[in-house]
């Protein structure tokens, strides 16, 4: 149901994840005074046309570079016949009730009916004030780059007629969203609305934020994960200048300071006695034993048959957005005021509440846009301490982790072990088990890490995995898991599960062509169940010449993927002519997610997790050192940089009207299964261990 908003201006709200199908005369069942503006978009997407001839959707979801913002403005665009560069897109503060979870590739698929639902509307009635106003019939005009226009070629704004079509109960014209045939923005190529401002520094960042008293803030922190403080003498750190703070919390010691340098100058002269965390005593070789003793046994093999069988380990990954954490927090007596970048924002706010000791409705939370995220900003710990100091510390603060803070104290994609068996007779697979096991964060790694956010398993339940049963021909699928739990802080990192079970998956899967004496492509044509997939196995094979041939030590690989309502292929080539240092040399991945809103923009994602798959299979993991994480920041937590990235990387994005399927995740198994195989296939090993250099 699209509903009027009682107003001066045109204001229509849809609830999200309404059918875009129920459009026409949805709102007649409440007049515009039947619904207040104040709360209203609590549980709704809210459009407004302004008499500056502004389209304002104040967007309950974060941008973190998906692009998520400029989709959205090209719905709108599309059903008003707005220019894009009318539309704005402020991010919404968190909310009392409703949805504004931004996880799990969902933001498209939930947002594109009742956006175009809204803008649709919007425009019925935008046309509906013209007609009354020109005494013209409403289906003689046309609406175009936010104006409405008369066969004899007047023209209003919409600004212009805002107020009048506030008044209107029932459009005079259809308020159905249009067919996909009648897209003009929907579907082309378009540059990111904020492009502009991100590349000139206007974009504003959490570290860009100016509030009122709030002073630069770091925390000292541990050696080991959990290590406590025993004593701490601040002397010297209090008498430094520009120091105004010195406060102990559960983390570690906080300095608040006039700027980030005397901030830094003053944490590093504190004399702090830790002691050790719970993990200490451990390092990576045991943890690898312990995931390796928690997978489960699976049971025998079909009689028979024949068996391709693989141990795979990977390793610990942290997010490490190139915008490092940072939050500015106000809290006073009697209420709080938080800005950061969160996709989460309701679930911080009630966090934040309970740790400050308030209720909800007196933290205010302002969601920010985000220099990156990768699942990190699901979780809000640098929020939640920032409250807490700037409770301790009685003054607003802006508090910043460093990289070091955030790779060796932050979440982390958790360590896993996988147990594959592909049973195969008479030339084809008979049945499939994968059991593995993985760190799973305790009690005590929940309370190390601020106790804020959402776990791995929440995001799991937004965006279920899929059964390898649906995406192979393979017979019976056995899957279990099996956990070890320790004090570590875990997040939900890009493509959560995926990125490591069906990875190892697809791995297998071309060891079983090989068993089988068959091409890697043609044997997953034969097998795949769903005809979608194998179109973009076609694609991606064809566009990258597979099978051609190349010198010694160079092969190609390739992997596929399907989740989300969407489906990819890619196909790697790789130098590995230097086994120690292999070279990605070219990416072609096709993908098929229905609807495409911003092709330009799937590319983009499609390319990063690219990125992110050459990076976690061949280099980039964290070491656990007694109790310690090795990594500190880019220079040896070592993420794919320009050198590292293909030389060429093409993505096809094959048509379809169909409703938009997830992106920002998807490529991330087909990526790494694909660089996986290239590596075997130009080495001739079965690498098991990533990544490779671990």
């Amino acid at each position: 149901m699209v509903y009027s908003l009682a107003a001066s201006t045109l204001t229509v709200a849809a609830p999200i994840g309404c059918d875009a199908s129920s459009a026409e005369g949805a709102e007649a069942a409440r007049r515009p005074s039947d619904v207040l503006v104040s709360g209203a978009d609590e549980e709704m997407l809210v459009l407004e046309v302004t008499e500056a001839n502004r389209v304002v959707v104040r967007l309950p979801r974060v941008e973190v570079g998906q692009g998520v913002t400029t989709a959205v403005a090209m719905m709108i665009a599309e059903e008003l016949d707005a220019r894009l560069a009318d539309v704005d897109i402020p991010l919404a503060d968190a909310r009392t009730e409703g949805n504004q979870f931004t996880g799990g590739s969902s933001s498209v698929r939930s947002l594109y009916g009742p956006a175009r639902e809204l803008a649709a509307m919007a425009r019925a009635k935008l046309v509906t004030a013209a007609a009354r106003r020109w005494r013209l019939p409403a289906w003689t005009l046309r609406t175009w780059g936010t104006r409405v226009i008369a066969p004899d070629g007047r023209t209003a704004t919409f600004g212009s007629l805002t107020a009048s079509a506030a008044r209107i109960d029932r459009p005079a014209v259809s308020s159905r969203p249009k067919p996909a045939s009648r897209h003009r923005v929907i579907g082309r190529p378009t540059t990111r609305i904020d492009a502009r401002d991100i590349v000139t520094g206007k974009a504003t960042y959490a570290g860009d934020l100016t509030v009122a008293g709030a002073k630069p803030t770091v925390v000292a922190r541990p050696p080991t994960l959990g290590g406590k403080v025993v004593a701490v003498d601040d002397r010297a750190a209090r008498a430094m200048p520009g120091v105004h703070a010195v406060v102990k919390v559960a983390g570690g010691v906080a300095v608040v300071a006039e700027t980030f340098h005397h901030a830094f100058q003053a944490r590093d002269a504190l004399r702090i006695t830790w002691a050790p965390g719970p993990l200490a005593s451990l390092s990576d070789a045991a943890i690898r034993s312990r995931l390796r003793a928690a997978v489960p046994v699976p049971a025998a093999p079909p009689r028979g048959s024949a068996q391709v069988e693989g141990e795979f380990e990977f390793a610990f990954v942290s997010h490490a957005p190139m915008e490092v954490l940072t939050a500015v927090a106000d809290v006073r007596a009697g209420r709080a005021e938080i800005w950061f970048s969160s996709q989460t924002p309701m679930d911080a706010r009630d966090t934040i509440a309970s740790a400050v000791g308030l209720p909800s409705s007196k933290v205010r939370v302002h969601v920010l846009r985000g220099g990156g995220s990768f699942g990190r900003r699901l979780n809000h710990d640098a929020a939640i301490e920032a409250a807490l100091i700037s409770k301790a510390a009685r003054r607003p603060v802006k508090l910043m982790w460093s990289r070091a803070d955030d790779i060796r104290h932050g979440r982390m994609r958790p360590a896993s072990h996988h147990r594959i068996r592909a049973s195969h007779a008479r030339g084809r697979v008979v049945a499939f088990t994968h059991m593995m096991a993985s760190v799973s964060e305790s009690y005590e790694g929940q309370r190390l890490s601020a106790q804020g956010g959402v776990t791995p398993a929440a995001v799991r339940a937004a965006a279920p995995l899929p059964s390898d049963s649906g995406l192979y021909n393979f017979g019976p699928v056995s899957e279990d898991s099996g956990s070890v739990e320790l004090a570590i802080p875990l997040g939900a990192w890009r493509s959560v599960d995926s990125g490591t079970m069906r990875t190892a998956e697809e791995i297998v899967v071309d060891e079983v062509a090989r068993s089988l004496g068959q091409d890697p492509v043609a044997f997953r044509r034969t097998t795949l169940r769903n005809k979608a997939v194998r179109a973009v196995l076609d694609k991606a094979a064809a566009a990258g010449d597979w099978g051609r041939t190349l010198p010694t030590g160079q092969a190609q690989g390739v992997a596929v993927h399907e989740e989300y309502g969407s489906c990819v292929a890619c196909l790697v080539e790789i130098d590995a002519t230097d086994p120690k240092n292999p070279r990605v040399t070219k990416v072609v991945m096709a993908a098929d997610v229905g609807t495409a809103v911003n092709p330009s923009g799937l590319e983009a994602q499609l390319m990063g997790t690219a990125i992110d798959g050459i990076s976690t299979v061949l280099q980039a993991g964290l070491h656990i050192d007694r109790g310690a994480v090795r990594e500190s920041s880019y220079a040896d937590f070592r993420y794919a940089r320009q050198r590292h990235a293909p030389l060429h990387f093409e993505a096809h994005i094959l048509p379809s009207r169909g409703e938009p399927g997830g992106a920002g995740e998807l490529g991330v198994p087909a990526a790494a299964g694909a660089v996986a195989n290239a590596y075997a296939r130009a080495t001739g090993t079965k690498p098991r261990r990533f990544p490779l250099d671990f």
